[in-house]
């Protein structure tokens, strides 16, 4: 699968990951330019893990995202669907409790969770309304829900440029240090296809979170959506 527009069969998905999984990290630093380590900071503080709290980190991937939570105090548990990112997270990080998971159905009781987060991965889910539902499923009463992704810059001239790095200049950086540049090809063209900050806000509504809200990172090539499950 390297087209955007195809239905995401989850083990398509999976696959995809999987072969990205060794330089995954390095490849996203390298095409962010640096920007992914800000973005990455700036969910640790919305979450805003306590001791104690249990933290699902969903789309974990190798388990990156999810050391901010523990260096919290939190019990944090990183979720992934792609089982090469998994192994690869647990030679890097062994005492990380690595689960594997799909996002439409994931492996947990209900309220379990104090927070749930998910960083650009819930683009890449096969059903979106689905795995937001999930999400609120598993949260406790009064809990949180994190999600960092991809999205829309604001202002046009921007937006313009933005667009052209995606399917112009991306493609041939991700030739150079990913071992499967057609997977980054995906990635552009479903950036591209996701919806803008005030659409990923109304199917957090329709799926029951409440107090949502947005705030825009990098001019609104990332949005940090935030939402709470009724107590």
């Amino acid at each position: 699968m390297t087209r955007a527009t195809l239905d995401k069969q989850p083990h398509e998905v999976a696959s995809m990951f999987d072969d990205v999984a060794a330089n995954y990290d390095l490849t996203n630093d390298v095409l962010s330019l640096g920007q992914d380590r800000r973005w990455r900071k700036e969910v640790a503080k919305a979450v805003d893990a306590r001791p104690a709290q249990k933290i699902l980190d969903l789309a974990a991937g190798t388990g990156t995202s999810s050391l901010p939570f523990t260096a919290a105090g939190a019990y944090v548990v990183p979720c992934d669907f792609s089982l090469g990112m998994l192994r690869e997270g647990k030679k890097r990080h062994p005492w990380l409790p690595l689960t594997a998971g799909d996002a439409t159905r994931l492996p947990f009781a209900d309220g379990v969770f104090d927070a749930v987060t998910i960083s650009f991965g819930l683009r890449n889910v096969q059903d979106t309304g689905r795995a937001l539902r999930e999400l609120y499923r598993v949260t406790k009463p009064g809990g949180r829900v994190v999600i960092c992704e991809f999205s829309h810059p604001t202002w046009a001239p921007f937006r313009t440029v933005y667009e052209e790095y995606l399917m112009r200049a991306l493609p041939p950086v991700a030739r150079a240090v990913s071992s499967n540049p057609d997977a980054y090809v995906y990635l552009a063209e479903s950036i591209q296809s996701w919806p803008d900050q005030p659409g990923l806000a109304r199917q957090l509504q329709q799926a029951g979170w409440s107090q949502v809200a947005w705030r825009n990172l990098s001019g609104g090539i990332v949005a940090l959506h935030r939402g709470t499950k009724k107590a």
